[in-house]
């Protein structure tokens, strides 16, 4: 049976800003790319290299899924019936379907990277699967003493491409906001970034990128994330003489209620802006903004944090 929409209930639906932008099928290589052209004369450009290089086996692993979607129909519905994100992090990455894709990612990367790189990539492929879950769960839950830290972005590429792909297989996702602005409706992880959109029906609204399956969700502009105050909120960025004042493609925005921030990326300043790769090319905006004591929530499975 239909349901019949009053004039201002038409209005309203008509108004309302779409609440989810999933990513492209191609995310990790438009990701790679952006990696690379940051990388050019980057003083981290050795490591932006070696995160595009774990997109591209991303990508490859997207186009051969080395385990389908774990989460039947009826826990699927069930979990959207009670406004739980169906794919929780927490609960998935205990289970243990993600090890599949961190294992063929390992297989992928047959031409093994000299230094740290190598080590971490020796380390993991002397460990046992009890030992990778418990890196799992351990990075998923902000423990990362618990994990060395090269070995982050190797584990972080698995659980990324396998919680992308189970996103994507989603069908037709009816996802719904948590009770947090900074959690993620499809997997309940945090929050890494904002984008602010330059497209279509999207234009002018701010979606916050997943640490973890890389859904987008929109949030109202100006309001912090975490306190969800709009009081005196400030805008710091890079200066860069490439760019017109107010018109950096990264600023992050500081909230002195709560002394936190979360950098956002705008799309009409810079159009192949990407979340995870300008924010691991703006690590000295976070040294900067530490040193001015406000404190980073919102993780990057790529890189520990101290680990650069």
């Amino acid at each position: 049976m239909s349901t019949l929409l009053e004039p201002g209930q038409i209005e309203a639906a008509a108004s309302a800003p779409p609440f989810l932008h999933l990513p492209p099928a191609t995310l990790f290589d438009v990701r790679a790319a952006r990696l690379e052209q940051l990388a050019e004369g980057h003083v981290l450009g050795d490591y932006l290299r070696l995160v595009a290089r774990l997109c591209r086996i991303q990508q490859q692993l997207l186009a051969q899924p080395p385990s389908e979607l774990p989460v039947a129909e009826e826990r699927q519905r069930l979990c959207l019936s009670h406004g739980l994100p169906p794919l929780a992090a927490d609960s998935l990455v205990r289970e243990g379907p993600w090890l599949a894709w961190l294992q063929a990612l390992l297989e992928r990367f047959d031409d093994a990277p000299t230094g740290p790189p190598g080590q971490a990539l020796e380390q993991l492929r002397q460990s046992d699967e009890s030992q990778r879950k418990g890196w799992g769960i351990a990075l998923l839950g902000g423990q990362y003493d618990a994990v060395p830290a090269a070995l982050v972005p190797f584990i972080g590429a698995a659980l990324q491409a396998a919680w992308s792909h189970w996103l994507l297989s989603l069908p037709g996702p009816e996802l719904k906001p948590t009770g947090s602005l900074a959690q993620c409706p499809a997997c309940g992880a945090p929050a890494m970034a904002g984008v602010v959109r330059n497209r279509g029906r999207h234009n002018g609204l701010r979606y916050l990128a997943c640490s973890l399956c890389a859904c987008e969700w929109h949030v109202v502009r100006v309001k912090c994330v975490y306190c969800e105050s709009s009081k005196d909120l400030r805008y710091t960025n890079l200066q860069d003489d490439r760019h017109a004042a107010g018109k950096a493609p990264l600023r992050a925005e500081c909230c002195p209620g709560c002394d936190s921030y979360l950098k956002q990326c705008y799309l009409e300043n810079d159009s192949a802006a990407e979340p995870l790769a300008d924010d691991l090319a703006s690590l000295a905006l976070d040294m900067r903004l530490d040193e001015e004591g406000f404190h980073r929530l919102a993780p990057n499975l790529m890189l520990a944090p101290g680990g650069g």
